[in-house]
């Protein structure tokens, strides 16, 4: 399927919207993957082509986020490993399996997500649930969520930063920049199977992946200069908003 410049412009500014969403609400597919749809694609092909593409949205967050990730280098490494094995599975559940399975529970996920990010301060307040480091407990959910990036992806950001906030005890614009990496580590597990065997559509990867890269590198930038309070209410109130919005559609809305 060709692209003509036209498309490809929309692209690249769909592409700098969700870099910049993703890093700011963790919602970047909300933008993309509807932007590849309205360009003809059709669903599987639009998935596997927006998961490709988001890859490049890690890489600029990589650039413009240093700061936020210096000195958690050792965490974000050993995560690493979980995180590709995860997204790996998920790619090879999103093409053995019907993605109908997986749409039920998503909504439920992402409310939940939500109301965590919101809660979480008053929960730090208890020992019990203040970050513990990497842990058997904290590696079998970080591998859950990676797996949910690599199957569905819509909102996945959201599930990883609750998941890291039990694991990285920081500022949560650091561990956003965690999530963005590991996120984009467990999309290129993903990726490396979809672009063996899915339709990817690589002509429409390439203008994508280059605006999702420009606004993983601005996103940070404006991240930091967030009140913590604004910054956390933007991605919990994002998320209920958006697991409203799935239920409606998953559960017989239309």
């Amino acid at each position: 399927m060709d692209i003509t410049p036209i498309q490809a412009l929309a692209l690249l500014g769909a592409g700098m919207a969700a870099g910049i969403v993703s890093v700011l609400v963790s919602l970047a597919s909300l933008v993309s993957y509807p932007a590849l749809l309205a360009l003809g694609l059709p669903p599987v092909a639009a998935n596997v082509t927006n998961t490709v593409a988001l890859v490049f949205n890690a890489a600029g967050v990589a650039v413009g986020a240093r700061y936020e990730l210096h000195e958690q280098r050792p965490t974000i490494g050993r995560l690493a490993v979980v995180a590709v094995a995860g997204g790996a599975t998920g790619a090879v559940l999103l093409l053995a399996m019907p993605a109908r399975w997986f749409e039920l529970v998503v909504p439920v996920l992402v409310a939940a997500a939500a109301a965590l990010i919101l809660v979480q301060p008053w929960l730090a307040q208890h020992a019990r649930f203040r970050p513990q480091g990497v842990t058997p407990a904290t590696a079998i959910a970080f591998f859950g969520s990676a797996v949910y990036i690599g199957y569905f992806g819509a909102a996945g950001g959201i599930i990883v930063i609750v998941v890291l906030s039990s694991v990285i005890d920081r500022p949560l614009t650091h561990v956003n920049a965690a999530k963005s990496i590991l996120g984009g580590v467990a999309n290129t597990a993903a990726a490396i199977g979809f672009a063996l065997f899915g339709p990817v559509r690589w002509a429409f990867v390439v203008p994508l992946a280059v605006g999702l890269f420009l606004g993983g590198m601005t996103g940070p930038w404006i991240a930091r200069r967030m009140p913590t309070g604004v910054f956390r209410r933007l991605i919990g109130g994002c998320g209920l908003g958006v697991a409203v919005l799935l239920a409606w559609r998953t559960y017989g809305g239309g």
